[in-house]
């Protein structure tokens, strides 16, 4: 069990690392990473306001990487990290590109759908919650208020 937490700590402050990229660009800093056979095959970090598009998540960033990657639509083999819980958006991508498994550090309570999509559409996905929350959670507060002073 403790080798699997380890596991899902290396990969999640890889998307960590992911989410301080955002942060210095000015990005609501969320960051994701796609493993598959044990090696990251795809990052991705908030590009919204840098690309002037309301859909460049990080989560979907990563999904098209490693689609582009591994040259499938599907990534049936994969897990997805990510600092957040998904949206309604992200959720729907990661239904669509059959992701089995995905592992976030921290919920979020107003946007966040991916439990949601677990109950509703999404039934086989294996979700893991809470892997180094209180470091995501810190960058997201100290990103917010700097935002708002």
């Amino acid at each position: 069990m403790s080798i699997l937490k380890n596991r899902d700590e290396h990969f999640m402050k890889i998307a960590i690392n992911e989410a301080k990229i955002a942060f210095e660009e000015d990005e609501i800093p969320v960051g994701a990473v796609i493993v598959y056979e044990n090696q990251v095959i795809a990052r991705g970090h908030n590009q919204s306001k840098r690309l002037n598009d309301s859909t460049a998540h990080a989560e979907m960033i990563a999904i098209t990487s490693a689609q582009n990657t591994i040259g499938s639509r599907y990534l049936n083999d994969c897990e997805l990290y990510v600092t957040l819980e998904p949206c309604m958006m992200c959720s729907g991508a990661i239904y669509l590109s059959k992701i089995p498994k995905v592992i976030y550090a921290l919920d979020d309570k107003q946007k966040g759908y991916l439990r949601n999509s677990k109950l509703e559409y999404n039934k086989k996905i294996d979700i893991i919650s809470n892997v180094l929350e209180e470091e995501c959670k810190e960058l997201l507060n100290t990103f917010f208020f700097k935002l708002r002073s």
